[in-house]
């Protein structure tokens, strides 16, 4: 029964992942549409992340057999948890930027909105709180195989920011690294996306109001900062889950394939 329900719910997030990213391939498309009935940028650029969710909606609340998609993508947890652990663990990228580099002078408000906010909470809810949530809560398969191919997608998509192939590489690396990261502090913060939505949001916030770099792979120095930024995510979270006596999402028995007992739902 549980082998049924695998390959069931791996059917539906697949059919749901793929008719959203089809239509991901039309975004520019859609969105000048919607221009024309908005004349508001902004605005249409929201509504168009919305539309092509709508698979993604469908498909969560198909494997949930609930209304309440939002619960069950992770949004109905603790907002005000996102923020405090997230600045907190994106302090030092702020420091960084403050003391190593100039304020950007490139910044418009409308760019800066849709690369942070919108960024951070769209690509999270489609990538984490679909794609990888549905996966790793609802089928046998573990953390790795679960995160693996969003995280290859995910990468992938930043791919467009040079020709060059070393930093190609490198932008690919640290992409991937980044939906990894994501993914496990979704689980490990109680599937608490809030959590993955304003780290995500916040690290882009500080890449684009300081010139650190062009990328998303950026110099030696706003390494330095976006490292220590991950190893206090990191370290935070696990000295937490300890002190308050939390289990582990992410444990040898739930890293490639999961127990039937060790299925969220």
């Amino acid at each position: 029964m549980k082998s049924n329900k695998t390959i069931k719910n791996l059917i539906i997030v697949a059919l749901s992942f793929i008719a959203f990213y089809l239509l991901f391939q039309n975004f520019k498309t859609i969105k000048v549409e919607l221009d024309s009935i908005t004349h508001q940028g902004i605005i249409s650029y929201i509504a168009t992340y919305f539309l092509i969710g709508i698979p993604i909606f469908i498909g969560t609340w198909i494997i949930n057999k609930n209304k309440n998609i939002l619960k069950y993508l992770g949004l109905s947890e603790s907002m005000f948890t996102g923020i405090w652990t997230s600045a907190l663990f994106t302090l030092p990228m702020f420091a960084g930027g403050l003391i190593f580099f100039n304020l950007s002078n490139e910044i418009e408000v409308q760019d800066l909105i849709a690369g942070t906010l919108i960024a951070g909470f769209m690509e999270e809810l489609y990538y984490r709180g679909f794609l990888f949530g549905q996966l790793f809560k609802n089928t046998r398969l573990g953390f790795i195989p679960s995160i693996f191919l969003g995280a290859l997608i995910f990468a992938s998509g930043h791919l467009y920011q040079s020709q060059d192939l070393n930093e190609l590489v490198g932008i690919f690396s640290v992409t991937f690294m980044g939906a990894v990261l994501f993914a496990w502090l979704f689980a490990e913060w109680n599937y608490n996306l809030w959590v993955p939505i304003f780290t995500h949001t916040f690290m882009n916030l500080s890449w684009m109001l300081f010139d650190s770099g062009t990328t998303a792979l950026g110099g030696i120095t706003a390494n330095i900062f976006r490292a220590l930024t991950i190893a206090i995510a990191i370290l935070f979270t696990i000295n937490y889950k300890k002190r308050h006596n939390l289990p582990f999402e992410i444990n040898r028995k739930t890293l490639l394939l999961k127990r039937n007992n060790d299925q969220k739902n």
